[in-house]
């Protein structure tokens, strides 16, 4: 279990034992909405090459640091806004990063700490240094905020394959190269097992 689990874990526990009717961390929000849909917390907005991560402890969004540096991202801009899936974790035991679900929005920049509701259209699949790190691919829920008209792989594979292509180079570049295997793309049937799968 890497720090960030177990920081979510402690954090999960302070709040469940502390709190009765406090307002809930973002990664205690509910997965789903009520009326079906899946919820999205935006922690880089599309168009960012700095690297934000969400603390529970002081409830802000925080540069990650490495090697005692603010993280860029030396490539280009986050293609869509970048987020994770709230009460989702993808659990070191069963092959996972330890971190909630991450989530690639496709619409026009968001702003940071939106919560939005969303539909999963597909997923990335991915391993980080040999840890599954998929990535979720979805549109709004809100026909307003889209900004492509698909709800499926095989619509994106028919009407908009150059964009599954721009992913895949993005997500297996933007790091140094070697980091990120691409393992393949499954459809929004897939994307909602993992989603599943992962939840809390």
């Amino acid at each position: 279990m890497n720090a960030r689990n177990t920081l979510f874990v402690l954090t999960s526990l302070v709040i469940i034992l502390a709190c009765d009717g406090c307002r809930p961390s973002l990664y205690q929000r509910p997965c789903y909405t009520d009326d079906g849909y899946v919820n999205m917390v935006v922690e880089i907005p599309s168009g960012t090459n700095k690297k934000y991560e969400f603390d529970p402890v002081s409830g802000n969004f925080e540069l990650e640091i490495i090697d005692n540096y603010p993280r860029t991202v030396n490539f280009l801009s986050y293609p869509g806004n970048y987020g994770f899936i709230p009460s989702t974790m993808m659990k070191v035991s069963e092959g996972g990063d330890g971190d909630a679900l991450d989530i690639l929005l496709l619409c026009e920049s968001l702003p940071q700490g939106k919560v939005i509701p969303v539909i999963p259209i597909a997923v990335l699949q991915l391993l980080d240094s040999g840890e599954k790190d998929d990535k979720i691919l979805a549109i709004p829920a809100d026909k307003q905020l889209q900004t492509i008209n698909c709800k499926s792989l095989k619509c994106l594979q028919e009407e908009y394959a150059s964009i599954l292509l721009i992913l895949e180079n993005w997500f297996i570049h933007y790091k140094k190269p070697g980091i990120m295997e691409f393992k393949g793309w499954g459809d929004e049937k897939a994307a909602m097992n993992d989603i599943n799968r992962w939840k809390i």
